[in-house]
């Protein structure tokens, strides 16, 4: 078993190699624009209602994430008090394990919410299913995988899910496919105000984010802030989505932004909030300084990705311009960190960008991708700006989701799919290498930070 592994590692990575070598064959002024025309966006599924024989104990809407190297946060709704008790073990029905967490809950103009848990377990081995039940409930039991301490790792990202008949396609084709950790840019409920839209897109995603870890950053549609009545943001986002950011080597001080390492350390991701303070000298700016310094002093960390809601760079007409001060803020310091890849959401279209800096194109730059298109209910953003710069690779306007599998020190498979006629089709591909095992990139790297500060 362990040979066919080997072999197989070895195929990819000569495939890698020779995809990477292709690319550089293809002309710079090459771009693509897909005439693929998706159809319009499917309708807002009905609220999805806790069903008549669940108790008020019951657990709703449980998803689970990430914290630290070998330990997993279970969050979860019951309508009434209930523990907040998470048994666990590796056996289904039996849970030698147990943690007891915490309740909170929250109010919205009206709303009241049920009782939000949450419950940290571990230390959890890697690679291993662990059962479990909440509340001490008999009538629901879940299960997770835990994600691998090396690579190969393989993330799903997506952003702008809602919950349209596009969005259920779109979790459908997630489902079917294996994957260690999903990574979402913002955008997720389409709640806008109306808090039962939130416990409805708790059910409705609770299948997946019960079973492997969610990581998620705020979007607009997360601010729900009204003047007077309403006047603290990200009030129900908070409540229920509970990141790791006072987690990890460099803690952060806001649930809106953190950080977390995979694989052993070999990938780092940074979740950044487009809508708290990124200005130099705000908190987030600083926070992102330690950050990038402490990943720059380890060796083990091969890829470094970041997320983001608000595209840096964008040829849609929709939203354009709408994270230019973002970028104008924390661009050097990506790129003098060499960060390999940059995911936002926000416009409802895929679009991949070349390595780019400082607009325009540098072969130590992050590779760009905007991927809005999980299936919200306001549809897609088709209207792009002509002649496509050569710096856009790739744009079409469809709903779909992207895996990235980072294969190994050197070598990421990023791969875009279309939900074509409900079906998961290849639309996009490319082979991203690492910027810490290119030599030309990390020669001149203490320079780039230098001129980033």
């Amino acid at each position: 078993m362990a040979v066919g592994r080997r072999s197989s590692m070895a195929l990819l990575v000569v495939l890698a190699a020779a995809s990477a070598m292709s690319l550089t064959l293809i002309p710079a002024t090459l771009a693509v624009t897909s005439p693929y025309v998706r159809p319009p966006a499917r309708p807002t599924l009905p609220l999805l209602q806790v069903p008549d024989d669940s108790d008020g104990q019951a657990p709703q809407q449980v998803h689970i994430s990430m914290v630290g190297p070998d330990k997993m946060r279970v969050s979860w709704i019951t309508d009434e008090d209930a523990p907040a008790t998470v048994e666990y073990g590796t056996t289904s029905g039996h849970y030698p394990l147990s943690v007891t967490g915490s309740t909170t809950s929250y109010s919205y103009l009206l709303y009241r919410s049920g009782k939000i848990h949450d419950a940290v377990i571990g230390p959890l081995q890697p690679s291993t299913t662990y059962y479990y039940r909440c509340s001490s409930s008999p009538s629901r039991e879940f299960s997770f995988r835990t994600p691998p301490a090396t690579l190969p790792f393989k993330f799903v990202i997506v952003g702008d899910f809602g919950q349209t008949g596009w969005t259920e396609t779109t979790l459908q084709h997630i489902a079917a496919v294996d994957h260690d950790m999903l990574l979402l840019p913002g955008d997720l409920s389409y709640a806008d105000f109306i808090q039962s839209r939130w416990d409805s897109y708790g059910r409705l995603v609770e299948p997946l984010a019960s079973s492997r870890p969610w990581m998620v950053t705020e979007g607009n549609h997360e601010i729900e802030k009204l003047p007077i009545v309403a006047p603290t943001p990200f009030v129900a986002y908070n409540a229920r989505w509970r990141m790791p950011y006072d987690a990890g080597t460099t803690p952060s001080p806001d649930n809106l932004y953190y950080s977390f390492d995979v694989a052993g350390g070999a990938v780092h991701v940074i979740m950044l909030g487009s809508y708290t303070d990124f200005a130099a000298g705000s908190p987030q700016h600083e926070w992102l300084r330690r950050d990038l310094a402490a990943v720059a002093s380890r060796s083990t960390a091969a890829f470094v990705v970041a997320l983001v809601h608000a595209p840096w760079y964008n040829t849609n007409k929709a939203h354009m311009g709408s994270g230019d001060a973002m970028q104008e803020a924390m661009e050097g310091l990506l790129y003098g960190a060499r960060v390999d890849a940059v995911f936002a959401g926000h416009v409802h279209a895929y679009e991949r960008f070349r390595r780019v800096y400082a607009g325009r194109e540098d072969p130590c730059g992050p590779v760009h991708i905007t991927i809005g298109d999980g299936g919200n209910r306001e549809g897609l953003a088709k209207r792009y700006e002509e002649p496509q710069p050569a710096m856009s690779a790739f744009r079409e306007a469809s709903f779909g989701h992207g895996r990235l599998e980072v294969v190994n020190a050197t070598h990421a498979l990023w791969t875009w799919h279309r939900n074509d006629d409900d079906v998961a089709v290849v639309a996009d591909q490319v082979w991203i290498t690492s910027l810490r095992a290119n030599p030309a990139c990390n020669k001149n790297r203490s320079e780039a930070v230098v001129e980033s500060e």
